[in-house]
């Protein structure tokens, strides 16, 4: 089984965050969907016949997407690879772009899963981000899908932002459990460099919360989704009643997956590749029949460390027999050496052979997943 990832790289404006490819220029849209489609074709043998189980239209912003062009990027998908007849088809959206009309329409093109980027209920920081909808139309969007038949509903809150209270964290997850969705995705605010965010942090325009806020409400996210029957399945991912994210779960599980559009990365078990982040560059690559993507050999190291980075951020966790197996014994006593003042920290535990971290671990995962890697 594998998946395939579509980076849809157009916005109407950019969110101030956010550091993922895109562009405005939506009158290039045209020739995307075309070079997107050839894309398809060329890279039909990537996945070595594997049964599709995930399509993840990603971005950017998917839902600027009209359905003809939907539907002509999943006719060329189904035509060259072998696809699952209960395949999971998600749809990254804006709750603006989401009307009664659209949703029907997107309905009926096979995609029955949604996440909506709703980020915030706080309008005063929906507009400090730059996002287009306020949180009436967010609300309003998930009960219209509902009524659409759409039944696998994820949403996207942020905290850490810069002025968010832990009041209006809280009134934000609540008002996240209050609605008939299946899944949570809530990410730290990072500044990534390039951003206006990172740029006003560092004129000091904008302050950033500091640690203790930060992990205070890491915590409400945990307490309030433990209170709603939300699963805690990965450090930043809620599911209700084990309704998982199956596309991102391939990641996780280092199952292969082919990444197509200006940015999107593959992985084939062997090696991953990256495509050329510039979609002007991407069209004309590929109608020339020149490379657009870098690729890197993966070695047995390399093997190991995406292991770890991926297994241990999951309920699944890291499984010793599995690193004795797979990768040796020599980089399984690497593991259990180097994670040991984590479980002495109560920061990881282990269970029948499994190390999984803990609420504590989870804040400092990138700590740990650091010092577990094998050079």
């Amino acid at each position: 089984m594998a998946g395939i990832y579509l980076h849809i790289p157009f916005c109407r404006q950019k969110c101030y965050y956010c550091d993922f490819y895109k562009t405005v220029n939506t009158s290039l849209t045209s020739k995307f969907i075309t070079a997107l489609q050839k894309e398809i074709i060329l890279q039909k043998n990537y996945l070595s016949n594997e049964n599709i189980e995930t399509i993840y239209f990603g971005g950017g912003t998917p839902s600027v997407l009209k359905i003809n062009e939907i539907n002509q990027i999943l006719s060329v998908i189904n035509q060259q690879f072998k696809v699952s007849t209960n395949v999971e088809i998600t749809l990254e959206a804006n709750p603006d772009d989401l009307s009664k009309d659209y949703l029907n329409q997107i309905y009926q093109t096979g995609i029955h899963r949604l996440s909506i980027g709703i980020q915030s209920f706080q309008d005063k920081l929906l507009k400090k981000m730059n996002r287009r909808h306020n949180s009436g139309q967010a609300l309003k969007v998930v009960e219209n899908a509902v009524k659409t038949g759409f039944n696998n509903i994820s949403v996207d809150l942020i905290y850490g932002l810069p002025g968010l209270t832990n009041q209006q964290w809280v009134n934000d997850l609540e008002n996240v459990f209050k609605l008939p969705v299946q899944h949570l995705s809530a990410y730290h605010l990072t500044y990534h460099k390039g951003t206006a965010f990172y740029t006003w942090l560092k004129k000091g325009s904008l302050k950033a919360l500091n640690e203790n806020e930060s992990i205070s409400q890491f915590k409400l996210l945990v307490q309030k989704a433990k209170e709603n029957d939300f699963e805690q399945y990965e450090i930043s991912n809620f599911a209700k009643d084990r309704m998982y994210s199956k596309h991102n779960s391939f990641y996780w599980m280092g199952i292969k997956y082919l990444g197509l559009g200006p940015s999107a990365h593959s992985y084939n078990g062997i090696s991953r590749r990256w495509n050329v982040a510039n979609v002007e560059s991407y069209i004309k690559a590929i109608d020339n029949g020149l490379n657009y993507w870098e690729e890197e050999i993966l070695n047995e190291a390399n093997k190991y460390n995406e292991y770890i980075l991926t297994r241990i951020r999951t309920i699944w966790g890291v499984s010793l027999n599995d690193l004795t197996n797979d990768f040796g014994v020599e980089k399984a006593e690497h593991f259990v050496k180097n994670i040991k003042k984590y479980i002495n920290n109560r920061m990881a535990i282990q269970n029948k052979g499994i190390y999984t971290l803990t609420e504590k671990g989870m804040f400092v995962s990138d700590e740990i997943m650091t010092n577990l890697m094998y050079i």
